[in-house]
């Protein structure tokens, strides 16, 4: 659910600081920057998913998993020296309830180069080293997904203080990435031993599914009701709006792809129970999220007409709309309806111009040091 938005209130410049010395400082680089990592890693992930599409698909799916593993790499180092030499800025973007949700991308990030590690991935790491490299992100991203989800509510509680009005769709952040591992989870669960192992972790994909999906739905009743009584969002935060698209499509594909995999890890009258929950549940919620794409989608025109700028929120186009496409192949998948499946290929459609034009523009910021110079007050 990914993605971004710039912090509000951001701090001032330092003294002498300009867009061309800032364009070698990591001193104001955000946990936001995880954002590309999981808009591009999900560009991969649901290119490489789609059966019987043209033959190019499936090395153009791994050459992007590819490169947002780059991104990954690149990332994570960054994101090191920026807690290095800027520790003040560091713990200045813990205490900005603004800032602070954005951890949560961390974990997303992981998972999502894990999970595509197992499928486009598998064409550039090879059959022995995707399975380790997927369990390894695996395994890190859920337990830096459940520390976040955990310490930013915790924050947000005792030390933030949010002004009346101040709900925002990035506080779905934190909560959203232990079902992004619930997703992920059921991909390594064949390559367990049969017995206790496959049942603890399919039953732990559950759990942390229904901590996720809880934890969403506490959310999203206050961020409808700030738009009710406050208004629109700042014309540069409206792209937030996509990221509650995030919970509604990555559960959809986390209890598909649990249910595909529940015959060989539980007894047949619960396999048969847990398919029937994937179609019950998945069906409702996919039609709840194409109404709230229409909804954040007139919201985005209305905000582009008023000259909404290009921000880092813009990634909120992407990884949260490649979680519909999943969503929409998984249903399409266990329904057999042919309009999932064209509903997959018209959001992948989407997804796929939204990444192209976050990437360039971003590309573009950072040429011109505008990314990462501290915004003027």
């Amino acid at each position: 659910m990914v993605t971004a938005v710039q912090p509000v209130a951001p701090p001032l410049a330092l003294p002498g600081e300009t867009p061309r010395t800032a364009r070698f400082s990591v001193r104001h680089l955000g946990p936001n920057w995880y954002a590309p990592v999981m808009g591009t890693a999900i560009v991969g992930t649901a290119g490489g998913a789609f059966a019987g599409g043209p033959a190019v698909l499936r090395p153009a799916a791994a050459g992007v998993w590819a490169l947002a593993a780059l991104l990954l790499a690149v990332v994570l180092a960054a994101r090191a020296a920026h807690w290095t030499r800027h520790r003040d800025r560091a713990r200045a973007h813990l205490d900005d309830p603004a800032v602070a949700p954005f951890y949560g991308c961390l974990s997303m990030a992981l998972l999502a180069v894990g999970a595509g590690a197992l499928g486009p991935g598998r064409d550039v790491l090879g059959g022995s080293a995707a399975p380790v490299v997927a369990a390894v992100l695996f395994a890190v991203g859920t337990v830096t997904g459940l520390v976040v989800a955990v310490a930013v509510p915790y924050l947000m509680v005792v030390r933030h203080r949010v002004a009346p009005g101040g709900a925002s769709p990035v506080w779905l952040l934190p909560v959203v990435a232990p079902m992004v591992s619930a997703s992920s989870g059921p991909l390594l669960v064949p390559y367990l031993p049969a017995g206790q192992w496959r049942e603890a972790l399919l039953l732990a994909s559950y759990a942390l599914f229904g901590a996720s999906l809880l934890a969403t739905l506490l959310i999203l009743p206050v961020v409808f009701a700030r738009l009710l009584h406050h208004g629109p969002l700042p014309l540069a935060l409206t792209p937030a709006l996509f990221l509650v698209l995030g919970p509604l499509g990555q559960s959809t594909t986390a209890v598909n792809k649990l249910a595909d995999v529940a015959p060989g890890a539980v007894p047949a009258p619960y396999a048969q129970g847990l398919g029937a929950l994937a179609v019950v549940y998945g069906v409702p919620v996919m039609g709840f999220a194409l109404l709230w794409l229409a909804l954040a989608g007139a919201m985005v025109v209305r905000a582009f007409r008023g000259g909404m700028p290009f921000t880092m929120g813009w990634w909120a186009f992407t990884f949260p709309v490649g979680t519909c496409v999943t969503g929409s192949q998984t249903l399409a998948h266990h329904t057999g309806l042919a309009a999932y499946a064209w509903l997959a290929v018209a959001l992948y459609a989407l997804l796929v111009t939204a990444w192209a034009v976050a990437s360039v523009l971003t590309v573009r910021g950072l040429l011109r040091g505008e990314l990462l110079a501290a915004p003027r007050r």
